[in-house]
Formats: C-alpha cells, structure tokens, sequence
C-alpha cells in the first residue's frame, strides 16, 4: 500500500537542485538513445488551473523534459485536475483511467496527478488504492516540490502519494517556478492564492488552503516583462482578487492602479470578484485606468437573499445592486457577467423566481450557469437536495432568459467598430478567425495568419447572444 507522503518545507535553491538532478538523468538518456524523454500535460478547470499548467510545463521543460501534445508519446504524464464539480472529477478520474493502457505498453511511465482533486483525502485514497499506476500525487500549493517529487519517485522507484505541509496550505507563496505560457499574447498572472470566504457550497478553501497574496513587487516586475515582450492581455487571478493585499499597505485597488503605470499597448483584466469586497474604490480605479478592461466578473448566485444567507456570501442583492449601479454610473460601457448555482439545497420555486428576477434586473452580458453539485466535506451538502429533475427545468429557463438578455445587449453593436484581440483560425472553418472585445466578447470575422496575437477593428454587421459577426475595417 502506498504512503502517504506529507511534504516538508523547501527551498528555491533545494528546488533548482532537484531540477538540475532530474534534468542530468534526462540528458544522460538522451545522450544514450538520440531522443528526449518527453512530458504531456492534460488540464481540467479553471484559469488558475491554467496557470498552474503553465507552471508545470516550465518546470518539466527546465528538467529536461520536451512537451508533447499526446499522452501516448510521454514518458511523464501530468493531469491537474478540478474539483468544483463531482462531473469535473469523474471525466478526469476517466481519463486517469485510460492511462493504465499506456503504462502496460511503457512500463517506465511515470504518471503525476495533481489540482483540486488531490487536495481531498477521499480522492487521494481512491486514486493509491484503484489506481496503483498512478506514481504520484501533488496538491495545489505544493507544486514547487514537483522536481523534488519526480526525483524521489526516480531515485526509489515508489509511488509517492503527498499530502502539504501547513506551511504550503496556509502560508508558502512559491515564486520564480518557470512558465511555459501556452500564448504568445494572452497571458494568466497569479497574484493570490487560497480562500478564506467558505461558501457553504464550495469545495475550494478545503483544496487550495487560506488566502496567500504575492509580493506587489513581483507581480509588478511579471507583468512589466510581459507587456515589454509584447503580450497583449494580461489577466490577474485569485480565488478572491479583491481580497488581495489584505493587511498589507497595498490592496487590490492600489495594485491595478500601480499595473496600470505601465506603458505600452495593453489590456489589463482580472478574476474574479468576491461581491462583498468589490469596493468603490476599486470602481474608480477602473473608470480612470488607461489600461483597464472595463470588464468585471461579479459572481451572484443566487437572487434571493435567503439562500444567499445558506450560501454563506455575506451580502443580499440590496448590496449587490448597489455596486452594479455604482459601477455602471462610472464606466456605463462595463460588460458585467456572472456565476449562478441554480438548484441550491432547499431552493423554492419562488426563490428561482427571484434569480429570474435578478436577471431581467441586473442584465448581465454573459452568464456562467451551474447546476448545483454536493461537494463532499462541504455544508451544502449535508443539506435538503433538490430533485435532479427540478434543477434541470430551472437551468433551462435561467438560460433561455439569460440568452434573450444577451442577445438584447448585444443587437445595438451591430454597425459599430470594435477592437478585437484576434486568437487566430476559429474552430471548424480556417476562414474565419475569432477575437475578443475587451469586453470579453467573441467576435468572428475574415482573417489571415498575421493577424494573430494583434489588435484588429472589427465593424460588426451581425449579433447573436454568444457572438458578434463583422468584418475587418482596416
């Protein structure tokens, strides 16, 4: 049976040495056979999760490993999983399942999971007891021991199944990890890590431990080497952004305003929001900023004020309109979108209602959508489960009003140009490329290859709820 490994604290310098240890063993084995040993990464849910992807990339390349795009070609398998979502941890629970086929035909595999999921001890004691091809474990604060992990597993040829020491899961913020950036102009910057707001439905502040901020300095510094490199949009992240800095002499208003000092042409965007520390002041920052995007992603929930109460998220919707009126009297162009679990444990009918209600009244641009999920070691789900059937029937509505919304907000766009930062081929048809507004919104058009990764003016001759149509106006 495999141990459970609980990791000690570590050093910059002990990872590096782990690092250059690992990477000599993948020199001498190319140097042996004329190829390199190679890594794939698979990642589930969210931008963080993306990020750190990016984090896990760089370091298997400074070990020496080179990045492939199949799992079939890898000698070193990384899934970083999600665990908002009991379906999040079974498509990847599935697919770690699939792995057993490679690893009979490459003995030598090594297979790392690491993310949310990883972070439970359930999950953990499933995957060393059902899948013993699994060779390692990692949570989500400890991903600077990877090097450290890898070498062990290495060096012993044993499974290691970690759990973090508290100084990971309470108060290590790792920095100087290498990224390899999946994007030559969108970039992901961590500025936080953990959550200290326990939603009753909500799995996260269990898997990603207490709220951690980086050094302002050397968030400055990354994205200061960004812009000069030439990306285009750079994305702040955190569980709670706004909860950034919090007992320190610089909060996240103070941070955007500093990040918006920087020269260049740029966009500046952040997620996500935490509606009882979106502040004022923070409000004002974006009305001023040159950078900014005038986008905000404002999570709800729920439109009901007593169900936010079991939510536990510490505001009612007289607040939450507040700060949607407040936002839109100094930026009225701001695109707002937000989160709504529908299906909340002990959710009337008339409580639906009043998220339907909150809908027509707030009018967000893009809605993201969630039927609710009982997320073992969670309060919520101890509590009264609405019926499958009746979840089902209510996120058809919210998304059937939502849509209509949508597609309201967006008709008077048509005829107008808008900046567009172009991602290149669109899915299906190499014709047609797609970009986003600053607004966040996708926009389809004629394109060629040198317009990727560059700001293009779209003149929009035709909306739908989901998308913008146009041409090019240059």
């Amino acid at each position: 049976m495999a141990k459970q490994y609980i990791l000690p604290p570590i050093s910059l310098a002990e990872r590096k040495d782990y690092s250059f240890r690992v990477r000599a063993w993948n020199e001498t084995y190319a140097h042996a056979t004329g190829k390199s040993r190679k890594c794939f990464v698979l990642t589930f849910g969210c931008q963080q999760n993306e990020a750190d992807s990016e984090k896990i990339a760089g370091m298997a390349e400074e070990m020496g490993y080179e990045i492939t795009a199949t799992p079939e070609e890898a000698d070193l398998i990384m899934v970083n999983t999600c665990a908002i979502r009991e379906h999040a941890e079974k498509k990847a629970l599935s697919i770690i399942g699939q792995y057993k086929h490679i690893r009979a035909k490459n003995p030598d595999l090594i297979i790392g999971v690491c993310g949310c999921m990883t972070a439970q001890d359930h999950r953990r004691e499933e995957l060393k007891m059902k899948y013993p091809y699994v060779t390692f474990t990692l949570g989500t604060a400890s991903l600077h021991h990877f090097p450290k992990v890898l070498w062990d597993v290495i060096e012993q040829k044993r499974r290691f199944i970690t759990t973090e020491s508290e100084e990971d899961f309470t108060k290590t913020v790792a920095e100087c990890a290498p990224i390899r950036r999946e994007s030559g102009y969108r970039a992901w910057v961590s500025i936080m890590y953990g959550c200290n707001n326990f939603c009753s439905y909500c799995i996260v502040p269990y898997c990603r431990g207490r709220e951690r901020s980086r050094a302002k300095e050397d968030i400055i510094r990354e994205v200061r080497e960004l812009v000069e490199a030439g990306y285009r949009e750079i994305t702040l992240l955190g569980q709670n952004v706004n909860s950034y800095g919090k007992g320190s002499d610089c909060d996240f208003a103070d941070l955007v305003a500093e990040l918006d000092t920087i020269e260049g042409d740029w966009w500046l965007s952040f997620m996500t929001s935490h509606p009882k520390d979106a502040s004022r002041k923070l409000i004002d920052v974006m009305a001023a900023g040159k950078h900014i995007a005038r986008r905000f992603h404002l999570p709800l929930q729920s439109g009901n004020d007593r169900v936010l109460k079991a939510m536990n998220r510490h505001y009612d919707m007289a607040k939450y309109l507040d700060t949607v009126t407040y936002m839109r009297e100094k930026m009225p162009d701001v695109v707002i979108t937000s989160d709504i679990i529908v299906g909340f444990p002990g959710e009337t009918e008339e409580e639906f209602g009043d998220t339907l209600k909150a809908l027509e009244t707030v009018r967000f641009d893009m809605l993201y959508s969630f039927i609710y999920s009982p997320r073992k070691g969670t309060p919520a789900a101890e509590m009264e489960q609405v019926p499958d059937v009746v979840k089902g029937n209510r996120f058809d509505r919210l998304m059937a009003t939502q849509n209509a919304i949508a597609a309201e907000k967006n008709l008077p766009m048509e005829g107008k140009t808008v900046r567009v930062l172009c991602d290149g081929e669109s899915k299906g048809n190499p014709e047609v490329y797609s970009g986003r507004t600053e607004g966040g919104k996708i926009v389809f058009f004629p394109g060629i290859p040198d317009m990727t990764g560059k700001f293009i003016s779209v003149r929009i001759d035709r909306t739908e709820a989901f998308a913008l149509w146009g041409e090019t106006a240059e």
